[in-house]
């Protein structure tokens, strides 16, 4: 499991720090109470709302975006989709020395969130599902001479919900499953999820597909969303940095998907905190009475969990839609919950970045020799097998104050995003800033959960 090695990196040997773990919890909580007066003085009417995207001048624009450069880069995707079913299958089944499981639980899973923040939409290029499918259609469409029927149109009240039910599932394989980073595992499960997908995309399209129901361009096109890079029409452009989310179409299962996504990361934090190891083994061996054996228990007892920590996410951010509500504006539950979704994504992001920014430091420097020997074999094709992991890198300390800047940084961006949409929604700035009062204590308590579930590492 990714928590295994997650934590082995992390936090061990933070006894030197200067202060307290507390103080930075009460230090964190003050810039954001004083990041939320900043804003309601200094932040007087909604920016981020209108379309300030520019494009890029000259081949600047032209050439990142061009077909020439999308043809190649989804060349370059299918290709890493066939290298990972291909070692998951036929190399040795251990995951540290398989190509499979380090690129697809470090390098694609945690590394291309930062890429997407720092570049933009990056996986649409790469994407290898998007890719085959639009090769498909377009030599299908050669070949056919009536033409391929037209593709059904996507049910709105679907939204996003298939990208949640995936996510989900890729959080199952990789906290819940017993051998989930197995090569082979991690083979088949890949494989399984490129046939559905290609169905999907054969009957609502490619394109809807990838922009609603596809699990990876929806997460990852969520957090692109922060950069200030966006590609129109073959252009690329500039646009403020988060202004991305203040466009994004919120629909059916987007707010559950971001309560998976930063509840599979609390979740993932609190598996080696007392807090889960004093209740896990009584869980574990009431489904062991009712007639489980070990493991099925042991599996079913983490799901319990992970479930457990995504509802709570999920009912902490209803909570403060039911408080925000109760200000006056005549506005329903459902629809502020939906208003405020996008400013759930920086907290997302912080969540992952602090709790996974040392095994991506570390645990991804192995792609450099498994590169080379990716059947794990002997081989040495780059001559770069023999290369260590230098987990000298980054400091115990250095590590903590990285991770509380993320955590600090993802809330401050979120309360901007809430206020700024507050002021676009309610006619009265008061009532807006009052409105907000509650989302800053949702902010203050996700930024405790992530310090205290950070600090548990070392507990």
């Amino acid at each position: 499991m990714i928590a295994l090695f997650a934590h082995a990196g992390g936090l061990s040997g933070r006894s030197d720090l200067p202060i307290p773990e507390w103080l930075f919890g009460w230090a964190a909580a003050m810039v954001l109470v004083i990041s939320f007066v900043a804003l309601a003085v200094l932040w007087p009417e909604a920016k981020l709302e209108g379309d300030r995207w520019r494009p890029l001048p000259g081949v600047l624009g032209r050439i990142p975006a061009s077909r020439a450069v999308e043809i190649i880069c989804g060349a370059i995707g299918a290709a890493l989709l066939g290298i990972v079913i291909y070692t998951g299958l036929r190399g040795t089944q251990s995951p540290a020395a398989n190509f499979a499981p380090t690129f697809v639980f470090v390098i694609f899973w945690i590394g291309l969130v930062p890429v997407s923040v720092l570049f933009g939409d990056v996986l649409r290029a790469f994407n290898p599902w998007r890719a085959i499918g639009r090769a498909v259609g377009w030599a299908a469409g050669r070949v056919v001479s009536a033409g391929l029927p037209a593709p059904l149109a996507y049910p709105e009240r679907v939204g996003h919900w298939p990208a949640t039910i995936g996510v989900f599932a890729f959080a199952v394989l990789e906290l819940v499953i017993s051998g989930g980073d197995k090569p082979e595992t991690v083979a088949i499960a890949t494989l399984v999820y490129s046939a559905l997908t290609f169905i999907a995309m054969a009957l609502y399209g490619v394109e809807d597909w990838s922009a609603r129901g596809e699990a990876y361009s929806v997460y990852f096109n969520l957090f692109s969303r922060i950069s200030p890079f966006e590609t129109r029409d073959r252009v690329l452009g500039v646009r403020p940095p988060l202004s991305g989310l203040a466009h994004l179409k919120v629909g059916a299962g987007t707010v559950p998907l971001l309560a998976v996504m930063i509840g599979s990361v609390t979740f993932d934090g609190a598996g080696e905190a007392p807090i889960w190891t004093g209740i896990a083994p009584d869980i574990s061996k009431f489904f062991e009475d009712v007639g489980l054996s070990p493991q099925p228990a042991f599996e079913l007892t983490f799901l319990v969990g992970l479930t457990a920590a995504i509802l709570l996410v999920y009912g902490f951010y209803r909570l403060g839609v039911l408080g925000a509500r109760s200000v006056g504006g005549g506005f329903s539950a459902e629809r502020l919950s939906r208003a405020f979704a996008h400013s759930l994504v920086p907290i997302a992001l912080a969540y992952v970045m602090a709790h996974y920014v040392t095994y991506l430091l570390f645990r991804g420097q192995a792609i450099v020799f498994l590169a080379s020997d990716p059947l794990g074999d002997g081989s040495d094709l780059f001559g770069t097998a023999k290369e260590q992991i230098d987990y000298g890198l980054i400091g115990a300390t250095a590590t903590w104050y990285w991770q509380v800047a993320f955590v600090v940084a993802g809330h401050v961006a979120a309360l901007t995003l809430a206020h700024d949409r507050a002021l676009a929604l309610y006619e009265d700035a008061k009532l807006a800033v009052r409105s907000q009062y509650w989302m800053l204590a949702v902010m203050v308590g996700f930024t405790s959960l992530a310090l205290w579930l950070l600090s548990q590492a070392n507990t």
